[in-house]
């Protein structure tokens, strides 16, 4: 079964990077939408079915807790999974989002397999096809 992902950041060479380490990591993906902040994620989720949010939380208009918060707050996708991808180093701002409901975080930079574990757990192992080829050339941390 392929997952639909909402990728939300606010640098466009950032989403593109997220999308190209979920391709190389064998994950079993249908379609990848892309947005700049949580205000364009929200909108998108009106007329685009996620299996799992992937935002950053620095950014402007609305920022990843804020997103968080309304997804969860909301009864149509409150079980949606949101995971943080982050610069953020103070470990309080990263506890905050996961008390939200975060699905889980990692931070910049990151691996390929980094990625591709914390969807397998987010949407359940037994579900997603985790056994992909991920023998890419080490092109280091993302």
């Amino acid at each position: 079964m392929a997952f639909n992902i909402l990728v939300v950041d606010d640098s466009m060479s950032m989403r593109a990077i997220i999308k190209k380490v979920i391709t190389m990591s064998g994950f079993d993906v249908g379609e990848i939408a892309e947005a700049e902040n949580g205000l364009e994620a929200l909108a998108k989720l009106e007329d685009f079915w996620a299996d799992v949010v992937l935002t950053d939380i620095h950014m402007p208009e609305m920022d990843g807790v804020e997103l968080l918060k309304r997804i969860k707050s909301n009864p149509m996708t409150k079980a949606l999974p949101v995971i943080m991808i982050t610069t953020e180093s103070r470990d309080e701002i990263v506890s905050d989002a996961i008390a939200l409901g975060a699905a889980g975080y990692i931070k910049k930079p990151f691996r390929p397999e980094d990625i591709k574990a914390l969807l397998a757990e987010s949407l359940g192992e037994e579900s997603a096809d985790v056994g992909g080829d991920t023998s890419e050339p080490d092109d280091g941390d993302f």
